[in-house]
């Protein structure tokens, strides 16, 4: 019992010591925080139309051509810097045929709301190489055109020709 006493005592007395210790300690708290921004929309919102062709003689669609040029629609976070990829066709194809098809580094442009559309736009893309533009600083918009031509034989057999042309746009997190 004596023994039990003196270790209460003892305890006390440590106890007493380091409480005024522990009264002085303080804390504060930060937040951790990460902004995930929107992910991008892209969609092909007009086909690259070289309407009738005949053959022997090379058919070319303007960038500027209103209604045949392909056409992307691209929304993403307002500002973005995005990274603009093309997988272009070296021929369009029928169910037995191939007729070729080029592009060349300036059949490429872009608006971003900056410009005059598609007559007068913001800004050239080189379909050939990569490219790195900024989405609208407004709504984070920006609409794509591409241009090109087919080359078609003096013998291309008749028929529908189709392919598809790609576009590939990255967030570089610029």
């Amino acid at each position: 019992m004596f023994r039990i006493r003196i270790i209460t005592v003892c305890l006390a007395l440590v106890l007493g010591v380091a409480a005024p210790g522990l009264q002085a300690q303080e804390s504060a708290t930060v937040q951790a925080l990460a902004t995930v921004i929107s992910a991008l929309t892209v969609t092909g919102t007009n086909d690259l139309d070289f309407g009738n062709v005949t053959p022997g003689t090379p058919e070319t669609v303007a960038k500027t051509d209103v209604g045949t040029a392909g056409e992307w629609s691209i929304t993403g976070p307002s500002a973005a810097e995005v990274q603009i990829t093309f997988t272009l066709p070296d021929s369009l194809h029928s169910a037995t045929a191939a007729m070729p098809i080029t592009f060349l580094g300036t059949d490429g442009s872009y608006e971003d709301g900056t410009g005059g559309g598609q007559a007068a736009p913001a800004g050239n893309l080189n379909p050939l190489n990569t490219n790195l533009v900024d989405l609208s600083a407004i709504d984070g918009s920006m609409t794509v055109w591409i241009g090109g031509q087919t080359i078609p034989s003096v013998g291309q057999s008749g028929g529908n020709y189709s392919a598809d042309v790609e576009i590939i746009v990255t967030l570089t997190g610029n």
